[in-house]
C-alpha cells in the first residue's frame, strides 16, 4: 500500500482483540485493513500481536486442551483472519484525525489511510523493572512473567518459591492468586508499606506462605536459562541479599498503547486507556471503536480481549449499515 487508500474499516492493532475483530468484519464482508505495527524495544519487545508473543504457554484459552503457546496462538488468529479477506499492513499508525469522515491515519511510512469507520486494538504493555537478565529470561519462557493470572498456575511454579514485585492492587491480587499454587510467595516492594488498598493488603499479609521484604527492590536476577535467584538491594542501607525462587512476576503495572491517539479527540480514563460508552465498543467518538487491553485495565486476558474484539466488530457492521456504508 502506497500513497493513500480508502476503506470501510480499519483495525489498528493485532492480538486477541485486534484479530478476532479482523475475523469477525471479514466474514461480514467489510474487507478490514488492519494495520498491525512494527517490533520495537520499550524496554522488553514490543511485537505485533501482543502481549503473547511473550508467553510461552497458554493453558487457559478455551479449545486449546494441551495449551498452546502464544505466538503459535496469534499465527492461527492471524491466518484464520487473512482466510476470510483480512489484509495485513506491517506499519504504525502515528496520528488520528477523528474530526470528520472519512478519518485520516498517518501511517509511518508517510502514507496516508482514510477510514469511515476504526476499531483501536493496540493493546497495553507490562512495565519492566529494565534489568538486562528479567528481559532475557521473560522473553525465553524463563520464569519471569508479568501476568500471575496467566502463568502462575504452570506445572514449572506449584509447589515452588515464587516472587511477586510491586506495592499496589495489582500486585496484592498476583500475590493472593500465587499463593494457592506456591510453597512461599515473596512480595518485595521498595517502601515500608503497600499502595494498595487496605483490605487487599491485608489479605496478603495475613496468608501463611507470604513473606515480604520491605525496602528492597531487585537488583539482578540470577539464572542461565531459568530464573533461580533474585538478587535484593536494601534501598535504605543499600545492602545486598539473595532469595531462591523459579518464578519472578512483575506487578508494577501496565501502559495502554494510546501515544498516537494524542489530538485525536478520543477521550481516554486518568491511567491512558480508551475510555469506553456504557455500551459495548463505543467511544466518544461516532465510528471508533476499541477492544482489549488498550479500553480494559481490570482483566487482561486472550479470552475478554478476544471476546471485545467480537463486539467492536459487530458494533461497527452495525453503525456501518445505519450510516449507509456497504
Amino acid at each position: 500500500m502506497s500513497g493513500e487508500s480508502n476503506e470501510k474499516v480499519v483495525i489498528i492493532g493485532s492480538g486477541p482483540a485486534g484479530w478476532t475483530a479482523a475475523i469477525y468484519a471479514a466474514r461480514a464482508n467489510l474487507d478490514p485493513l488492519c494495520i498491525i505495527g512494527v517490533p520495537k524495544q520499550n524496554p522488553a519487545p514490543v511485537l505485533p500481536g501482543g502481549q503473547l508473543m511473550l508467553t510461552t504457554d497458554v493453558e487457559n484459552y478455551p479449545g486449546f486442551p494441551e495449551g498452546v503457546t502464544g505466538p503459535d496462538m496469534m499465527d492461527l488468529f492471524q491466518k484464520q483472519a487473512e482466510r476470510f479477506g483480512a489484509r495485513v499492513e506491517g506499519k504504525d499508525v502515528v496520528k488520528c484525525d477523528f474530526s470528520a469522515r472519512p478519518f485520516t491515519l498517518e501511517l509511518s511510512d508517510g502514507s496516508t489511510v482514510r477510514a469511515e469507520s476504526v476499531i483501536i486494538a493496540t493493546g497495553a504493555t507490562a512495565n519492566w523493572l529494565g534489568l538486562e537478565n528479567e528481559l532475557r529470561l521473560a522473553t525465553s519462557g524463563g520464569g519471569v512473567s508479568a501476568c500471575a493470572v496467566c502463568d502462575g498456575a504452570l506445572p514449572m511454579f506449584r509447589d515452588q518459591p515464587l516472587a511477586v514485585v510491586g506495592g499496589g492492587d495489582t500486585a496484592m491480587e498476583e500475590a493472593s492468586y500465587l499463593t494457592k499454587f506456591a510453597s512461599t510467595v515473596h512480595v518485595i516492594h521498595r517502601r515500608d508499606e503497600f499502595r494498595a488498598s487496605k483490605t487487599m493488603a491485608q489479605r496478603v499479609l495475613d496468608a501463611p506462605n507470604v513473606e515480604v521484604h520491605w525496602n528492597k527492590q531487585v537488583a539482578d536476577v540470577l539464572g542461565d536459562t531459568t530464573i533461580e535467584a533474585v538478587e535484593l538491594e536494601d534501598t535504605v542501607t543499600g545492602e545486598r541479599s539473595t532469595i531462591p525462587v523459579v518464578g519472578l512476576f512483575i506487578a508494577i503495572g501496565h501502559s495502554p498503547a494510546t501515544d498516537f491517539l494524542e489530538g485525536s479527540g478520543v477521550q481516554l480514563d486518568e491511567s491512558g486507556y480508551v475510555a469506553l460508552n456504557t455500551r459495548g465498543s463505543e467511544t466518544n467518538i461516532d465510528g471508533v471503536f476499541a477492544a482489549g487491553d488498550v479500553a480494559d485495565s481490570d482483566y487482561r486476558q486472550a479470552v475478554t480481549a478476544a471476546g471485545m474484539g467480537c463486539a467492536a466488530a459487530i458494533d461497527c457492521e452495525r453503525w456501518l449499515a445505519d450510516h449507509g456504508v456497504h
